[in-house]
């Protein structure tokens, strides 16, 4: 582990050779990843910005493994820097002697709020700087007066602010003695999947999200006295849409200087996780996803799905089946999202956006995607090496609410036709998959009620192994010793 002096205290600082390069990799998980994309009417695609997504993978030993996702807005810096940090608050030291689930869940809040009184220090060389260039120009003077009279004082302001707006939203996963526990702000999110005593495989969402569309962000900014019904209208607190993140001073320390938010009695924006755990990971857990918000929601804009956790579910079971490595399970999914994303915006002839999740965005955009995936003991039954794990069939069941879903396609994707959209219905939360025991038979079936589902095996034939000792010249030579009689004593096949 480093020491205090190697973990990085200025955000703004390129971050080349980091220290958390150099801890083991968790070999059970895999990332993947796709920078933002600016769509133009000729097909070709370009980065609006650079990547501002971060994470990590990471198992100490076989008792300990932390992942983490981070998703930066107006910059990386900050999520660069909650990357490195997040990493020594949790595994310096702060670890030891904790036993209990609530004493594990303190060192994620704990972690999470010493992150960002960390972030906020280092940047205090640039609120001193800013500070000094605001009084250098004349309160009187009017911001086009004071741009023609002071050009380089205004520029350099600008960027500053730009600067002291970064941020960073994040979901954290920590695996320590068989017990998960998941802390997040904003809204990146971790769905668990496993299965139920019924053979259902349950996509549990372990996160909140925190934007304006949580009842209780809502409630508690209410107290703060701001305004809801403009908070609401403009779907923005400040410069941002969440209402949880690390970083971004100008909605914490500088929140007064904002009109709609300079009558809250305290900072509207915090960085307070919500934490969850430790939920013990046995037998009937399946696979971990964390992911960034562009992953749902560039999924939810292409294809208007109100059931996106169990598409995204249905979607990892398809590639555990063909991939041969968690990399590429995790890669394939983002691939395909954003393949879907660009293919459904094509076909609405260019001029017409794409309906929003309620994030919104603009007109032929798609924000960075990163997706990590921990397999537990979902089969990849073209692993390499050659792994086994137990075999299940999946097909898709109701809905909670009883309302029947689209069905599976051979392919194992949703129904899906150009230009239109997943066919789902039902109401969001808990998602289900039905898992069936694998039997011989890998016909599709079907049920003759209205509330038929369709399945089909994950697992493909196995896999022949071939042998790495060829032993025929050895069974060959024994054999002629027999014929001559000179095979020695003791050796009779």
């Amino acid at each position: 582990m480093p020491t205090r002096a190697e973990i990085p205290s200025s955000s703004h600082k390129p971050y080349d050779n980091m220290w958390t390069d150099h801890l083991p990799v968790c070999r059970l998980s895999g990332v993947g990843s796709s920078t933002n994309q600016l769509y133009r009417e000729d097909g070709n695609r370009q980065e609006h910005h650079p990547c501002e997504d971060r994470s990590f993978h990471i198992r100490i030993d076989n008792d300990i493994y932390l992942y983490g996702v981070f998703n930066g807005h107006e910059g990386g810096e900050a999520a660069q820097f909650a990357l490195q940090r997040m990493v020594f608050e949790i595994l310096f030291g702060q670890l030891e002697g904790k036993t209990s689930d609530e004493e594990i869940k303190e060192v994620l809040r704990q972690a999470f709020l010493s992150v960002e009184k960390s972030y906020m220090q280092s940047i205090d060389d640039r609120l001193a700087e800013r500070a000094k260039l605001q009084m250098d120009i004349p309160e009187d003077l009017s911001e086009y007066e004071a741009y023609n009279k002071y050009p380089h004082v205004v520029e350099r302001l600008r960027t500053l602010t730009s600067e002291l707006s970064c941020g960073t939203t994040a979901v954290v996963a920590l695996i320590i003695k068989g017990r998960l526990f998941v802390a997040n702000v904003g809204e990146c999110r971790a769905l668990l999947c496993k299965a139920d005593s019924d053979g259902v495989l349950r996509v549990l969402e372990l996160s909140v999200d925190h934007n304006l569309y949580n009842e209780d962000e809502l409630l508690r900014l209410q107290q703060l006295g701001l305004d809801i019904d403009l908070i609401k209208q403009e779907n923005r607190l400040g410069n941002q849409e969440n209402s949880r993140c690390i970083g971004n001073y100008l909605v914490k320390g500088g929140y007064k200087e904002m009109d709609e938010l300079a009558s809250s009695v305290s900072e509207p924006v915090i960085a307070e996780p919500q934490v969850h755990g430790g939920i013990p990971l046995d037998e009937s857990c399946r696979f971990l996803m964390l992911m960034s918000d562009g992953v749902y929601k560039s999924l939810e804009s292409a294809t208007r799905t109100d059931q996106v956790n169990k598409e995204l579910a249905q979607l990892a079971v398809s590639e555990f089946r063909t991939q041969s490595t968690l990399t590429g399970v995790a890669q394939a999914v983002v691939d395909r999202i954003g393949r879907i994303h660009h293919d459904v915006f094509m076909c609405n002839n260019l001029s017409r956006e794409i309906d929003s999740p309620p994030s919104g965005g603009p007109k032929g955009r798609r924000d960075d995607m990163t997706l990590v995936i921990r397999n537990f003991n979902f089969e990849m039954p073209n692993a390499l090496p050659p792994k086994s794990f137990p075999k299940v069939h999946i097909m898709e069941s109701e809905s909670d609410t009883g309302a029947a879903t689209s069905p599976v396609s051979p392919s194992g994707d949703s129904e899906y036709h150009s230009g239109s959209t997943l066919r789902n219905s039902g109401s969001v939360g808990t998602s289900t998959v039905s898992v069936m025991p694998y039997t011989n038979d890998s016909s599709t079936t079907e049920e003759s009620s209205s509330d038929a589902m369709f399945s089909q095996p994950i697992s493909a034939s196995p896999v022949p192994i071939l042998p790495y000792v060829d032993f025929s010249e050895y069974y060959a030579n024994v054999e002629r010793a027999r014929i001559a009689g000179t095979l020695p004593e003791g050796i009779d096949f």
